[in-house]
């Protein structure tokens, strides 16, 4: 195994997180950082090991300075051969080897592994937030926070150890040092600390406070801009070039007062603290010459500390430099928890069980839904979905067909009442394995930003390439697959999708999740206007292919175009939120209720827009 290996593997960088995210500051540290505080002590004490090798670099200073003022230059070689021998070690072998062991820890062990540590904790902690978490926020402000929370955390931790330790073990050992030469001297030095602690402490709060609000303006505009390029053909359709500029400019311009206010900030800061650093070579030089001039101590001594007193004046400015961004990962990290350490609003019960193989059976028991509002959603859903049975769901929109369908999938909870799978509470069971169970193709179809394969092979990642083939010839996508060509040049199967990809049309998007949904092979399978995008000839040819994957399973299919589901086993027609009417196709249009309505109103084959109309204000 290699010395990177070695190194590199002793901090765990993918080890899960014990428990959610604490609320507080200190907690959530240590939650992010969990399993790698043997290693951050290791590279902290070798960093104290390395600050105090300054101060021993001032000490051999001095003893050189002290062995040449009292001897001549023809006996100082030949009568401080230990001295001189230690002088070559420290020199060439011990401060190097401490320094390489520094760097070693902080550049192989720390450095490379925290980062992603913190990263994955926050991100699987964030893939389990609900669907409203998502909803309720820009993608691109979540995925800030998550790079944001996981840098200043790292930040600190290395800077903590880089800067802290060996400062404070280059003060802890000056103040020896200088013990030993005056009580006053080490004297001076402690007050010229108590002094800089409260700079310190006047200045760093406020540091903070800034930070935090300049990182939360930066992640606004992070998602304004985010959120104008993922809309950027609705942005040129509409003509909204100069909106779009005002709304991001307002945004950069919130930013840029608070960049104002922590340049501001860190400016007094930095003054004060040159300052201050000042004073500190003035105080032990002097003192020491003070002392050299009454006979009190040697040339080497004043030597030494005019070494110590530039190192601290040197090391004040870098620490206070550090203190500054350490304050502002924490600021940073304190605004991220905000948005990343909320609490999961649904989550699997303590005692979930695994859902294992279903039949299909499908039941709301008086299952209600809306939202936290007084109106929308559903309500008081009584039905029976029987294994195998294919029912199809009708209504204007905002009649609650898509609700139905998340209590279903539980994206939200149920209010009141339940839902069953094969009798079992969605509830009960784990999210997962409930999920694995049903199949869905929406109407708004998402690609990511890989090959066709893999957008394919979502739908079961474990599937060989010829299954794969088979789901995209079964949903009349082979073909165009087949002479696709990305912008790399990578051809077929291999073409990315997704946003830096092959752009699809909508129905070519659709015949991808249909492909997806066929390679799932779920015993339950949502339709949500599944074919809405395709035009007749492909929709028809489509069809064949959806009565094959449909047998067997129990089907939920949501269409504005009724012909799709004329042939389904049963139809639900839904209003505000209600099952209002539900048989065969044959039975609703001899009722002449709303179905028939909605049949006789069609215009190519949809729910007419006057539906709509009424519908929307109704609500």
């Amino acid at each position: 195994m290699t010395v990177r290996a070695r190194l590199g593997d002793l901090i765990d960088a993918f080890r899960p997180a014990d428990g959610p995210p604490p609320q507080t500051l200190g907690a959530f540290f240590k939650w992010c950082l969990q399993g790698s505080w043997p290693m951050l002590v290791v590279a902290g004490i070798l960093s104290s090991v390395a600050g105090a090798t300054e101060v021993v670099s001032a000490l051999i200073l001095g003893w050189v300075i002290d062995a040449t003022v009292n001897s001549g230059p023809s006996d100082f070689f030949g009568g401080h051969v230990g001295l001189i021998a230690g002088f070559l070690v420290f020199y060439l072998l011990v401060r190097p080897l401490v320094f390489g062991l520094t760097s070693a820890s902080n550049a192989i062990i720390v450095g490379p592994n925290v980062m992603p540590l913190v990263l994955s904790r926050l991100h699987r902690w964030t893939l389990g937030q609900a669907v409203t978490f998502f909803d309720n926020d820009f993608a691109g402000r979540i995925s800030q926070k998550q790079m944001q929370a996981a840098r200043a955390v790292t930040d600190t931790a290395t800077e903590v150890i880089n800067t802290v330790c060996f400062a404070l073990a280059s003060v802890i050992g000056s103040v020896v040092f200088l013990l030993a030469i005056d009580i006053w001297v080490a004297v001076a030095l402690a007050v010229w600390l108590v002094v800089y602690i409260l700079l310190i402490r006047f200045f760093m709060p406020r540091v903070r406070v800034n930070s935090a609000a300049r990182a939360s303006s930066r992640a606004m505009v992070s998602g304004q801009v985010v959120d104008t390029i993922t809309n950027i053909k609705t942005v040129k359709l509409f003509a909204h070039a100069a909106f779009e500029d005002r709304v991001a400019i307002e945004a950069m311009e919130v930013f840029r007062e608070k960049s104002l206010e922590f340049g501001v900030i860190s400016t007094w800061f930095r003054l004060s603290l040159m300052t201050l650093a000042g004073v500190l070579p003035v105080i032990l030089i002097g003192g020491a010459v003070l002392l050299w001039a009454a006979g009190e101590t040697t040339a080497g001594a004043i030597a030494a500390s005019g070494a110590i007193a530039m190192r601290i004046a040197q090391m004040s400015g870098w620490v206070s430099f550090t203190l500054m961004s350490i304050y502002t990962s924490v600021g940073e990290v304190e605004d991220a928890m905000k948005t990343l350490a909320r609490p999961h609003t649904l989550a699997d019960a303590p005692d979930a069980r695994e859902l294992p193989p279903v039949k299909g059976e499908v039941r709301f028991d008086h299952a209600s839904f809306a939202y936290g509002r007084q109106r929308g959603g559903v309500a008081e859903i009584d039905l029976t979905i029987r294994p195998g049975e294919k029912i199809g769901i009708v209504g204007a929109s905002g009649a609650g067909k898509s609700s139905l369908v998340a209590l279903m999938l539980r994206l939200y909870d149920t209010e009141s009442g339940r839902v069953l799978i094969d009798g079992q509470d969605v509830r009960g069971v784990t999210q997962e394995s409930l999920r694995r169970q049903i199949g869905m193709v929406t109407q708004e179809t998402a690609m990511f930003n890989r090959s066709a394969r893999d957008n394919i092979a979502y739908g079961n990642p474990a599937a060989s390439e010829e299954q794969i083939i088979a789901a995209a010839k079964a949903a009349e996508a082979h073909e165009f697959i087949e002479h696709m060509v990305d912008h790399q040049g990578r051809k077929a199967y291999d073409a990315y999708l997704g946003e830096r990809g092959v752009k699809l049309s909508g129905g070519q998007r659709q015949r991808i999740a249909l492909a997806r949904a066929f390679l799932k092979d779920a015993p339950i399978l949502v339709l949500d206007e599944a074919t809405s995008a395709l035009d007749s000839e492909v929709e028809a040819s489509i069809q064949a292919a959806l009565h094959r994957v449909m047998q067997g399973k129990t089907v939920l299919a949501i269409a504005h175009r009724l012909s799709t589901i004329a042939e389904m086993d049963r139809i639900v027609v839904m209003d505000q939120g209600r099952i209002v009417e539900q048989g065969s196709h044959a039975q609703l249009l001899a009722k002449g209720g709303l179905y028939a309505r909605y049949w006789n109103r069609q215009s190519g084959g949809f729910i007419g827009v006057d539906d709509e109309t009424e519908q929307d204000a109704a609500e």
